[in-house]
């Protein structure tokens, strides 16, 4: 067993054990750092495929901007992860029963398309070109719809993201622009006709026997 192969288990262990500890973890904080770590042990699983272009890109996008990210919106939101981790526990064999047969169903499909004897030999041509420019060749001719349905899709997360911070909290006010346009001429000033009031004066208070008042 070459250390290619040992590095490959090692880091498949972390990244499984990781991944478990994201959801597991009480605290969303301790969450989010399992998932770097996560993030950063794929990574290396990919450049001991020689994929650098997306072991570099999942370091830099996923771990240096989406998860900065993904900490700021759930501070700003400040869920209650305690209510939503009531009943975890007695729903773990249902999930682990399903996650267990996705696994298998994407087994059985994907499988077919990892056989690396089968793979085409590259050119000259290609080699020089380098592994990064002939993915982006691939994405944009054979995967382009899959591409921008993937876009359609983090459109909708992006718009779905941003309607949960606008919804409506007790301890906030807020003014609809909508009704502001509305309003007439007449509606914003009412002149209220009111009877005149005096105030009675204030009576002197009777002096006592001592002469005081």
């Amino acid at each position: 067993m070459d250390i290619t192969t040992i590095l490959f288990y090692v880091f498949s262990g972390i990244l499984l054990v990781s991944s478990f500890r994201v959801i597991t973890a009480r605290s969303t904080v301790h969450a989010a750092l399992f998932l770097i770590l996560s993030f950063f042990t794929a990574s290396c699983i990919w450049m001991l495929l020689k994929a650098e272009f997306l072991a570099i890109a999942l370091v830099l996008v996923y771990i240096g901007a989406v998860m900065v990210l993904f900490l700021f919106v759930v501070m700003m939101l400040d869920l209650n992860t305690d209510s939503l981790r009531e009943g975890f526990w007695k729903h773990l064999p249902v999930a682990a029963v399903i996650g267990a047969l996705i696994a298998f169903e994407m087994g059985i499909v994907l499988m077919g398309g990892f056989q690396l004897s089968d793979a085409p030999a590259l050119t000259a041509a290609q080699v020089e070109q380098g592994n990064t420019k002939l993915l982006g060749i691939e994405i944009y001719t054979s995967y382009l719809y899959p591409l921008q349905i993937a876009a359609v899709l983090l459109l909708v997360a992006i718009v779905a993201a941003i309607a949960l911070t606008l919804r409506r909290r007790k301890d906030s006010r807020a003014m609809d622009p909508s009704e502001q346009v509305k309003v007439t001429k007449a509606q914003r000033l009412k002149i209220v006709k009111m009877a005149p009031t005096v105030a009675a004066p204030a009576q002197a208070a009777a002096p006592t026997e001592g002469g005081q008042a």
